[in-house]
């Protein structure tokens, strides 16, 4: 009956780190565009990539996939880390 309530304990650890990553790379992907036109007041972003600027547009693509990344990397380690907690 234990191995029941671990695995409960697990999938509810699992669970809820789904859910707070989902929040977490849903904010960043709503904040990371304003980030980055307050770092480059003078470069519209979004006017560059419709005009066709590859070179922003590649730039920008880079930075919000890495940052996606990361915080994908945190979460993954912290869910990680509570599963780890409920076994041991």
């Amino acid at each position: 009956m234990e191995t029941l309530y671990r695995i409960a304990d697990v999938l509810l650890v699992c669970i809820c780190g789904g859910l707070a990553g989902m929040v977490m790379i849903g904010a960043a992907a709503v904040l990371l565009p304003k980030f980055l036109d307050s770092m480059t007041p003078n470069i519209d972003e979004s006017r560059e990539i419709v005009r066709g600027n590859r070179a922003v547009a590649e730039y920008f693509g880079r930075i919000a996939s890495s940052s996606i990344l990361g915080v994908s990397v945190i979460i993954a380690a912290a869910v990680l880390g509570g599963i780890l907690a409920v076994l041991h």
